[in-house]
């Protein structure tokens, strides 16, 4: 017996999306169509897919297809497909509750200036919504493909807060959305726009897109086919313009923006597939809300026969910005996620993607700079998660990654490792570098002083993801990594014999200092780092940088208390009024100071802030 009509409240996330996707998108306004359509293929596509193990779910209408028909009188616009429909509990769960956690996300990034971003529409899943854009009331008429015609299901709303459920008699499988137009929304009432908008969002849909002719201004009941309804990654590469690969990215990447590059192959063998993927020129909204946990953007299609958003099994978390889709010919088509997961054909597929995308951007470096100077801003962080996740590439990975240093210019990140390696001094066999969470405390480093002096360049690394990706990337060319704050730093015979004498000469003060400091430090050592500042902190070769210590510790982390080297410049004035201080209280805040402005250059929290503005006004005004 079927349910009974009633109304219901929307779920409080999804009114704040409608709220926001009416307030918002104004100037966007004609993307209500494309998503439509991108559902009503979906729809499609499952449709195809589950009549692969159940054909007689196609019975009577195997041929699927999306019509866009309009009522000039009734001001309606239709969009209908005869895909799998839904059931009324799909219904609710699709439309009237908060269907996945990227409508939070949604919610959240629609926040501040990003709140007209019509792009965000399609990747968190929300795109339906975008229909009350241009409607003032929306009908949905849907039957499941397994139900019998008295199980269909109607579904309206004004959008303002409630819908209203009620079982109706559909003879026909699929969904139909109605939108009720607005008064202003006249444009779209007209065949002409309705096309244009067609040709320009979703003319690579894989389905046939149909309209009704035309005849005296009014639509007659004859149909007519208008988007290309091919897939365009199937096509030879010659018959593919750059405006058709755009606009197949702009549908499938629900994005306004042009693709930065994209890469299109076809393998053949005993395993035949088909690759296109494409790098954004932005970042994707789910790359910067969190999307390594619920990844989408790269569809896979079996004999053109779509099976999921597959992007964990077809690429790795370091090219989660990739776009695109992958044909294979030879996988089993009753294949389930967890057989993907083990399947060794997908990892072969999964290795010529990876290949594909680290071709394509070393092409970038090579002979377009500018593109690569913008993929390298939107997407190197995310690249450098690669020199730990991914060990056989790490090599060519390396090579891609730029850097600021101190013979670079500024805070541009555009030194590569090989620059640096054709800069190298005679005899010197490491690359030097720094970690810092900023760019400024990176190049304003005492740890730097000494390698100035001798001419000898630095990398700058200011990202939070340098010192661990770095962990990772212990050699490059034969040439080892080395930071300039860890371990000893290499010095020739007359640097070792000077190192010696200076040591020698301070022991008196360097044990003045360990009593002074107390636990606070591991050891007092004279610095062949120094030249300028009066100390700085020295680690081991395996601790971690206080800074990031510092930012896992604000994420949560139990990290263990470690005790500092403190290097000092005997040389310098400050070390000389330690000296040369007979009141201990005052020795002993002089001490301190040196030792905290030490942590504070390293990144360090410093464990008492309070007392160390005290003991600096006490140092300040001489008491």
């Amino acid at each position: 017996m079927n349910a009974p009509a009633e109304t219901r409240k929307f779920e409080a996330e999804v009114a704040q999306v409608l709220h926001l996707v009416t307030h918002s998108l104004y100037s966007h306004k004609e993307i209500f169509l494309r998503e439509l359509i991108s559902n009503a293929s979906d729809a499609c596509d499952k449709l195809r897919f589950e009549s692969i193990a159940k054909p007689e779910l196609m019975a009577g209408d195997s041929e699927l297809h999306i019509d866009v028909s309009w009522d000039p009188d009734a001001r309606t616009v239709t969009v209908r497909d005869n895909g799998i429909g839904m059931n009324r509990d799909e219904i609710v769960a699709n439309i009237g509750t908060i269907a996945s956690s990227g409508t939070r996300r949604f919610l959240e990034a629609m926040s501040g200036e990003q709140k007209a971003d019509a792009r965000l529409i399609g990747q968190f899943g929300v795109g339906f919504y975008s229909a009350f854009v241009v409607a003032d009331k929306v009908t949905v008429l849907s039957r499941r493909a397994d139900a019998p015609a008295a199980e269909g299901v109607k579904w309206e709303s004004d959008g303002k807060g409630e819908y209203t459920l009620e079982p109706v008699e559909l003879a026909e499988r699929g969904t139909s959305v109605i939108l009720h137009l607005k008064a202003d929304e006249d444009e779209f009432l007209s065949r002409w726009q309705l096309r244009a908008l067609i040709t320009r969002y979703s003319d690579h849909v894989a389905f046939p897109i149909r309209m009704p002719t035309e005849k005296d201004g009014k639509p007659t009941d004859e149909f007519e086919t208008i988007n290309a309804a091919s897939a365009l990654w199937t096509k030879p590469k010659s018959e593919i313009s750059d405006a058709d690969y755009q606009s197949f990215y702009k549908s499938l990447g629900h994005d306004f923006n042009d693709a930065l590059a994209w890469t299109h192959n076809r393998v053949e063998g005993s395993q035949s597939f088909t690759t296109l993927l494409y790098i954004p020129s932005q970042p994707p909204f789910d790359l910067m809300m969190g999307g390594r946990d619920e990844r989408k953007g790269m569809k896979l299609y079996i004999k053109r026969v779509f099976i999921m958003d597959a992007a964990e099994e077809l690429l790795p978390n370091y090219l989660r910005f990739v776009r695109g889709v992958v044909d294979a010919d030879d996988l089993p088509l009753n294949v389930s996620r967890e057989i993907l997961q083990h399947n060794r054909q997908l990892e072969r597929i999964k290795a010529a993607c990876v290949k594909r995308v680290l071709d394509l951007i070393e092409k970038l470096a090579k002979d377009e700079p500018e593109k690569f100077a913008t993929f390298y801003k939107a997407f190197g962080n995310t690249l450098k998660e690669g020199i730990s996740e991914d060990a056989n590439n790490r090599e060519r990975i390396a090579k891609l990654l730029r850097f600021a240093s101190t013979k670079g210019e500024g805070t541009a990140q555009n030194v590569s490792l090989d620059d640096y390696i054709g800069r190298m001094a005679v005899g010197q066999d490491a690359i030097w570098y720094v970690t810092a969470d900023s760019y400024a405390a990176a190049a304003g480093s005492p740890q730097l002083e000494a390698f100035k002096a001798k001419d000898i360049e630095v990398l700058l690394m200011s990202d939070r993801i340098d010192e661990w990706m770095i962990g990772s990337l212990s050699e490059y060319e034969g040439k080892k990594l080395r930071n300039v704050a860890k371990g000893e730093l290499p010095l020739d015979e007359a640097d070792k014999k000077k190192q010696e004498e200076a040591t020698k000469e301070a022991e008196p003060l360097l044990k003045k200092l360990k009593e002074l400091l107390g636990d606070r430090v591991g050891e007092v050592k004279v610095s062949a780092r120094l030249t300028d500042s009066p100390s700085c902190l020295a680690l081991s070769d395996y601790e971690m940088a206080p800074h990031l210590a510092r930012l896992l510790r604000e994420a949560g982390q139990d990290m263990p208390e470690s005790k500092p080297t403190l290097e000092i410049n005997p040389q310098h004035a400050l070390l000389k009024r330690v000296e040369a201080e007979t009141d201990e209280a005052k020795a002993k805040d002089l001490a301190t100071l040196l030792l905290e402005q030490a942590e504070i250059a390293a990144g360090a929290q410093l464990p008492d802030p309070s007392a160390f503005v005290q003991r600096m006004n006490r140092v300040l005004l001489g008491l």
